[in-house]
């Protein structure tokens, strides 16, 4: 039986900002960019702040009729894919198979680099953190398809909103390139929204400029 939604946008920040996940202040990325703000889902590292997160997946993919499997690749998305199909089943009794990927393929045992879950013509979601370039997702949308399965779309924590090297942000860039849905759970604009409601204007502030520069 499925139950109303459990995710809710501003305590999901309020967690990431009390966890330290979320920072505002001067952050200098690897793309060489200066932005106004980080986040770093590796630090959703206790059950209340993994459970938050899953419950905001769960909630997203309940809403889908194509959900067979859904997937987390290494290493991050390994919790939180474990996590999600928890959350689906005690939330909503919705019993989803779950997997990852290993870095690297074992030649004993199971073997392969596979594991959990058996994707072989199956409709797959694949769940992480971010699309920051959109490498790690390709690499593992080859692998799953390499596999015989179907990728029916992305689900990530956060959306910068950011563009690319080009006029497409890397997750506009993945769902043109790949021709399939990615959604997340915040955007830029909810991080803005929430900056507004408590009044912080300079945070605010140093958000639009950079959205002004870099955003889509």
């Amino acid at each position: 039986m499925t139950t109303p939604s459990q995710f809710n946008p501003q305590a999901f920040i309020d967690l990431a900002l009390s966890r330290g996940v979320l920072k505002f202040g001067e952050f200098t990325l690897k793309s060489g960019r200066v932005s106004p703000y980080f986040f770093n889902a590796g630090l959703l590292n206790d059950g209340e702040a993994l459970s938050l997160l899953a419950q905001g997946y769960a909630d997203q993919l309940i809403q889908c009729d194509n959900v067979e499997v859904i997937f987390g690749p290494a290493y991050k998305g390994i919790p939180f894919v474990a996590a999600t199909a928890v959350a689906l089943s005690q939330i909503h009794g919705k019993s989803v198979p779950w997997g990852f990927n290993r870095k690297e393929a074992k030649d004993h045992g199971e073997g392969g680099v596979l594991v959990g879950a058996a994707v072989e013509g199956k409709k797959v979601w694949i769940i992480d953190d971010v699309i920051t370039a959109g490498t790690a997702i390709r690499e593992v949308v080859t692998v799953l398809k390499n596999a015989g399965a179907s990728i029916a779309g992305v689900l990530v924590a956060l959306d910068r909103q950011e563009r690319g090297q080009g006029e497409l942000s890397a997750i506009q860039e993945v769902q043109k390139e790949l021709e399939i849905p990615v959604h997340a759970l915040i955007t830029m604009k909810d991080l803005m929204d929430y900056l507004d409601a408590k009044g912080e204007k300079d945070a605010l502030a140093n958000m639009q400029a950079y959205r002004e520069k870099y955003g889509i």
